[in-house]
């Protein structure tokens, strides 16, 4: 497909051509398989943890990924989560190895982003499950828990997640003021590491 085809796919929501763009999810499923992920939140309190999330095998950040400093967030990015376009100049801030596009929002999607080396498109009725569970549309850290939940990675480690208690470095909106339910999120989690010795919380503050 070229980009013109992309842009008319995009506009007129035609989700097949768009999906021939990325790589099976068997493909990212093999590259979690058997190893160690650091999933890297966005909440305000994170500090602390970035020796701890550059040891994993695979760092996994969110949408634009602000990133303090290194001593509280680390280094790498070997995969970026996204749900938003995101500015070149953050592109090339945390040069990720592979780019999730999460959001069921298509038209988000530019041609760059779809064109990028291993690009995965999550698809909708995975979204669409995972709505229907919540009672509301999932966050895009929620969707990458669901996902790692259904991989076969080794451990997966999540820093800077304490459901919208701290807010998000991302911005200065509240949780009344964003669709997600937290306290749904935050069950699904916890109901998740009682079953997945594989899921660790760690607090944000470290």
């Amino acid at each position: 497909m070229n980009r013109l085809g992309f842009l008319w796919a995009r506009t007129f929501r035609r989700e097949a051509p768009i999906a021939a763009l990325s790589v099976p999810e068997s493909d990212l499923q093999a590259d979690l398989a058997g190893k160690s992920v650091a999933l890297v939140g966005n909440a305000r309190a994170l500090s602390g943890a970035g020796e701890q999330i550059d040891a994993a095998d695979l760092v996994i950040r969110i949408n634009r990924a602000p990133m303090p400093s290194t001593e509280s967030h680390g280094t790498r990015t070997d995969m970026l989560a996204l749900a938003t376009s995101l500015p070149q100049r953050d592109l090339e801030r945390l040069r990720p190895g592979r780019i999730l596009w999460m959001s069921p929002k298509r038209k988000r999607l530019s041609w760059g982003l779809a064109q990028s080396p291993g690009f995965y498109l999550h698809p909708l009725e995975d979204i669409a499950r995972l709505t229907a569970t919540l009672g509301a549309p999932p966050t895009t850290g929620l969707m990458m828990i669901d996902l790692l939940a259904r991989s076969q990675a080794a451990k997966v480690d999540l820093w800077g997640f304490d459901f919208f208690a701290s807010m998000s470095l991302s911005g200065s909106r509240t949780a009344a003021q964003v669709p997600h339910d937290f306290a749904a999120e935050r069950d699904f989690v916890e109901r998740l590491m009682a079953t997945d010795p594989r899921f660790a919380l760690h607090s944000p503050a470290g």
